[in-house]
């Protein structure tokens, strides 16, 4: 898998959230009004911290979504939806 252009691993099993702290990655979020970085806060899919674009569709609970090869993961903006139509 890949995030923001950097090619990722992930064990069989585990959360995009977890391959990307086993990665070192911390966040992958910025907040909408103030930009400030965000990841896992919960890590049950209670909140929505870690707000992730997987595959070109933002708003993906990280800690919730499978890591698979091939997944394009970035770095979700705001509220993840600047990039899409009205």
């Amino acid at each position: 898998m890949e995030f923001d252009g950097r090619t990722l691993t992930a064990l069989p099993g585990q959360s995009v959230a977890a391959a990307l702290w086993a990665a070192g990655v911390m966040s992958w979020r910025t907040t909408r009004r103030t930009g400030r970085p965000r990841g896992a806060f919960c890590g049950t899919g209670v909140c929505f911290d870690c707000l992730i674009t997987v595959n070109g569709r933002p708003n993906q609970r990280a800690c919730l979504v499978p890591a698979h090869d091939g997944d394009v993961l970035t770095t979700q903006e705001g509220h993840g939806h600047a990039d899409l139509a009205d």
